[in-house]
């Protein structure tokens, strides 16, 4: 057994990760205690890595429609391909589409072979999706995409504000770390800024319920109130800053009353906050999708610069305006020109600096101007105007916005290539050619955080069957095309080596990136290259990017950004606002997390959340089926009652797609509503109205594989411990009878021991198939759901020891089955109805359900919700 130091390849903290091998398999996985972002600790999608390893749903072989072929044909396809669509129709024809998941790597060949080679910047990445706001902030403000903050400021700040982001559920690691701080810092405080209370609530001072979309009016009265009372340090703007008056001009109409009418705020709350604001030097705000997603995103990642830059809190240990990303490689791709509108190692399309990159690459066919951002390009794809378009590992037909045009646009463009691990996604059905690239433990190559610290990801096991490295793909059609001399590329080492000397090429500091200091390593110093943090250039800085009052722009001045706030469309004949989020124990389309029964348990099938109010005006209630809509499409989902959530507005989380819910892609109801500075699509704000979903019944179905379903008004499937669960309801018209048929046909077999139970009188409809002593399938169908089994005892029918007699099963009783309640702990498997229980029993706090069920004492995601169980049972109790 051998032990390898690797990072995580979930979201943006960039945890390190130690992975047990052995006989070529990834058998265990810890934190790795050494590397800075995390010490140790990981959430618990980290902790089940392993378990999303199997070859289950790989892709194997390249696939041309639908045939397997062999790779040098797929390769020579599309080069000719490309070389076919640039000779007819020119290079703005032709468009990469890539990844956060990807490598620094990757990123960097792809990049240089469209904008060096091909002649066109038609490259983007899903990253646009989440952070390029901030990019355009820090780049307006900053002169460029500086990150001005560690995570070690979060820990040392006095004043934490977090806005636009549920760090619990989406950042764990980093929330634990916040947690600590708070604990061991009894003067620190913590203000969440969000419309709906979140998990992050937990452990702040201050929750202030914002109208959504409002942020920009906030902080645009936070700079008028700090200059109204003198709160500013003007010789820290003199010396360091520009464009102040312009931006105290715009400010000075956002006076208390107009804000609180604009944000919905109650006076106190504002006061409290502004207060708190302007007391407390050591400030970091930390912001993240609640802010970048929006037709305003950059204006308002600016109006937060902006309170930072008059009270010059940046560049100094625990203050700064800090964007976390939600990808583990999406500062890499900034790094490399993954955006459109950049070019490599942080330059942009200035003549100067096109001009230094042709140079350094002797590229033939250099482009000379931005290219197509996301959504323009799957709209230019839509138009007909791109007629070759290369995706590599993401799902944009799920993650964009209006995915019924992004459907569209791979339904109409000439030639689709999707290069992925995974077989069955929504986009790859729409793809003319699959190149199956490797996934998290084969390849190798380097990963960037939300901290500007560069790490390792290790190969760890053999690739699966004819899996390549997605830099070794985009090098072999490069040569097919006949730039073999420039991309003769034999190792990931040696492509990390090239980017790392064009950072420092011409690069005398006036740019922020450069890690030149790098670009001398061999192929063993590459292989052992510990973490590390950028910039690192050759020579020494004089001045430190920041902290020493040095800045990229032109003057060498931070630039205050004057921008009116504004709210999304106001228009009142939808009745609802529709917002969108991360769950927990999720990530994206679930591709890998779906794989994983444990993380299915916490939130199992889709749902949709509203207002008791506003669920109680429509006439339905928990569990009921809601359909939301708009003028785009629709979704479909259990109703799920929330509190916490403000009337007049529903939440729906992101990751549902095609291969788990029939109608849950909320992608669906979004408009393809961009901001104008960044291109990130607005995607946390939708007006839509919602209504009850008639259905003739309900079902749950239990297999060994994924069922064929037929035509139905829900479904909505997880993984369980050897199959597969899938929750559904029959549409109105479909009589139970009939469908109860249908789908006993999709799962029978020969040799099966089958019983069932029938009453036509109550639409209750029940088999159950036994393969010797094991459970082959299960279907129970009632007209009304409250009649169907538990879904945690159906879970565990497929696994149990020994199953109950037929009869009993046809019941729904097996005293072999225990049923926990949904996962709270899901670290430990530690159900709702065992906390309930144990604090019936008299567990009166959290450690003393950590010491009696262990819940909590792991990576620590569920100690919210054990607060809330702990208050709402200990309510019971009292009643």
């Amino acid at each position: 057994m051998s032990s390898c130091q690797t990072t995580c390849p979930y979201c943006g903290v960039g945890c390190g990760v130690t992975a047990e091998v052995k006989d070529n398999k990834v058998i265990a996985i810890s934190g790795d205690a050494s590397h800075p972002a995390n010490a140790g600790k990981l959430c618990v999608k980290g902790s089940t890595l392993a378990q999303t390893l199997g070859p289950e749903g790989r892709l194997r072989t390249p696939v041309h429609k639908g045939a397997r072929i062999d790779w040098d044909e797929a390769l020579q396809l599309v080069a000719t391909r490309i070389a076919d669509v640039r000779a007819k129709y020119g290079p703005e024809a032709i468009a990469f589409y890539l990844s956060g998941q990807l490598l620094t790597e990757d990123y960097y060949v792809a990049n240089k072979l469209m904008k060096g080679f091909l002649g066109s910047a038609n490259v983007d990445t899903n990253s646009r999706l989440c952070m390029s706001s901030a990019v355009a902030g820090y780049q307006r403000a900053f002169g460029a995409d500086y990150v001005p903050c560690t995570y070690a400021d979060l820990e040392t700040c006095d004043l934490l504000v977090l806005v636009g982001s549920n760090a619990a559920w989406t950042h764990p690691v980093l929330y634990q770390r916040i947690a600590e701080s708070r604990r061991a810092n009894p003067h620190k405080r913590i203000v969440v800024i969000d419309p709906r209370r979140t998990a992050s609530c937990d452990i702040a001072d201050l929750h202030l319920q914002i109208a959504p979309g409002s942020d920009g009016f906030l902080f645009a009265g936070l700079l008028h109130y700090l200059d109204q009372n003198k709160l500013l340090d003007a010789a820290y703007v003199e010396a360091h800053t520009e464009g102040l008056e312009e931006a105290l001009a715009i400010a000075a109409s956002h006076t208390p009353a107009r804000v609180a009418t604009r944000t919905g705020l109650a006076p106190e709350q504002l006061a409290q906050f502004y207060q708190l604001f302007g007391a407390t030097e050591k400030t970091v705000t930390f912001y993240s999708q609640g802010i970048n997603q929006s037709s305003t995103g950059t204006d308002k990642c600016n109006a937060i610069i902006n309170c930072h830059l008059v009270t010059g809190r940046l560049g100094t240990p625990g203050m700064g305006p800090f964007s976390i990303t939600g990808q583990p490689n999406a500062m890499g791709g900034r790094e490399v020109g993954g955006l459109a509108n950049q070019l490599a190692a942080h330059m942009d399309f200035r003549a100067e600096h096109v001009e230094l990159v042709e140079q350094f690459w002797q590229a033939p066919a250099m482009a000379r101007a931005p290219g197509l951002k996301a959504v323009d390009m799957f709209q230019a794809a839509a138009e007909g105007k791109i007629r070759f378009l290369w995706i590599m590992a993401t799902n944009p037909a799920v993650s964009l916005p209006d995915s019924a045009m992004v459907r569209r646009a791979l339904s109409r463009c000439d030639f689709v290539v999707v290069s992925d691990c995974v077989s069955d996604t929504d986009t790859a059905a729409c793809a003319d050619l699959l190149l199956p690239a490797q996934g998290w433990s084969e390849k190798d190559g380097t990963v960037t955080n939300s901290e500007r610290c560069i790490s390792r990801q290790r190969k760890l096991v053999d690739p699966l069957a004819e899996a390549k490295p997605d830099w070794w793909i985009v090098t072999e059609v490069a040569r097919r095309l006949g730039f073999g001399r420039a991309f003769d590329y034999q190792h990931p080492g040696q492509i990390f080596t090239e980017h790392a000397r064009l950072s420092g090429h011409g690069n005398d500091g006036s740019r922020d990136f450069d890690i030149s200091a790098l670009g001398d390593l061999d192929t063993q110093a590459y292989d052992q290259m510990l973490p590390g943090y950028w910039p690192r250039p050759k020579t020494p800085l004089t001045d430190a990017p920041i902290a020493d009052g040095h800045f990229f722009t032109p003057s060498g001045r931070a630039r205050f950004i004057a921008a009116q706030p504004a709210m999304p469309d106001q228009d009142a004949s939808a009745q609802l606002k529709l917002n969108t989020g991360r769950l927990r124990d999720q990530w994206h389309s679930m591709t890998r997390t779906g794989r994983v029964a444990k993380l299915m348990r916490h939130r199992d099938f889709f749902s949709i959340s509203l207002n008791g109010r506003d669920a109680h005006e429509r006439q339905l209630c928990e569990g009921d089926l809601v359909e939301v809509c708009n003028e785009l499409g629709r979704i479909r989902g259990l109703v799920r009652l929330e509190g916490d959530l403000p009337p007049g507005q529903v939440f729906s989380p992101i990751h549902w797609s095609g291969q788990f819910s029939g109608s849950g892609c909320v992608s669906d109801l979004m408009a393809a509503t961009t901001d104008p500075v960044s291109g990130q699509p607005q995607s946390k704000f939708a007006r839509v109205s919602a209504k009850p979903a008639p259905t003739s019944c309900w079902g749950l179905l239990l297999t060994r594989e994924p069922p064929d379903l037929p035509a139905l008004g829900y479904w909505s499937r997880v993984v369980v411990a050897g199959g597969y669960l899938t929750l559904f309801a029959g549409e109105i018209f479909t009589p139970p009878r009939e469908l109860y048929k249908t789908l006993l046909q999709s799962v029978q077999r020969d040799g099966l021991r089958c019983s069932s139970y029938q009453d036509e009188t109550q639409d209750d409809f029940r088999e159950v198939a036994l393969d010797g002593g094991e459970v082959r399938h299960a279907l129970f169908l009632h007209r009304n759901r409250g009649r169907l089994p538990a879904t945690d005892w159906m879970a565990g029918l497929l696994t149990a020891d020994r199953p109950a007699g037929s009869v009993a099963l046809l019941a729904g009783l097996d005293a072999g089955v225990a049923d926990k309640g949904r996962l709270i702990c899901t670290c430990l498997e530690i159900g709702e109805r065992q906390i309930e229980q144990a604090i019936v029993a008299g567990a009166c706090d959290v450690d003393a359900l950590g010491q009696q069920l262990g819940c909590g004492t792991e990576c620590g995601s569920c100690v919210p919700e054990l607060r809330r169980l702990l208050l709402a049972t200990g309510k019971k109790k009292v009643a």
